[in-house]
């Protein structure tokens, strides 16, 4: 009959595998030490915002002309959680956000697509005039359902 091997408390393992937290250590630096690629726009000055304002979220989404996404936010990203998420102030930081990003990569103007009920639909326009982007138009691509959905059969009584 075998019985259980002890555990070994944590110091004890600590002090079996030192030399294995010492190699992670030193792959994270040279992790760290590895610079990311800069994103560059080859002549792109001209976009599409999309503001996606549902009731619990506002989306950002900055594309070139083509529908490749240049930069993003939204209120989670920029640091908001739970019911401030919703707010037209929480709309405004991301879009202010998205629009730096954008601004840096060498964006100037934008269309504005506007999807959505929300409430930080006209706070993240304001927003992106404010960044320093020339907004161009400002459309309203809410889906409308034109006829609904087919209705329930009649009941019998």
């Amino acid at each position: 009959m075998s019985f259980p091997r002890k555990r070994e408390s944590k110091k004890e393992f600590m002090a079996n595998k030192p030399e294995q937290k010492q190699d992670q250590s030193q792959s994270q630096a040279a992790k760290k030490t590895v610079k990311a690629k800069k994103k560059n726009l080859k002549g792109v000055t001209s976009g599409i915002a999309t503001i996606q304002a549902t009731f619990n979220n506002t989306i950002v989404t900055i594309a070139d002309k083509q529908g490749n996404t240049i930069s993003w936010a939204s209120p989670g990203l920029v640091g908001f959680h739970g019911s401030k998420k919703s707010t037209p102030f929480a709309a405004q930081i991301a879009a202010t956000d998205a629009a730096r990003r954008a601004k840096e990569l060498g964006l100037m103007s934008v269309d504005v697509l506007v999807k959505g009920p929300g409430s930080g639909r006209e706070s993240a326009i304001r927003a992106l005039v404010a960044a320093g982007l020339h907004v161009t138009s400002i459309k309203d691509v809410t889906p409308i359902p034109h006829n609904g959905c087919r209705s329930r059969k009649k009941r019998r009584v």
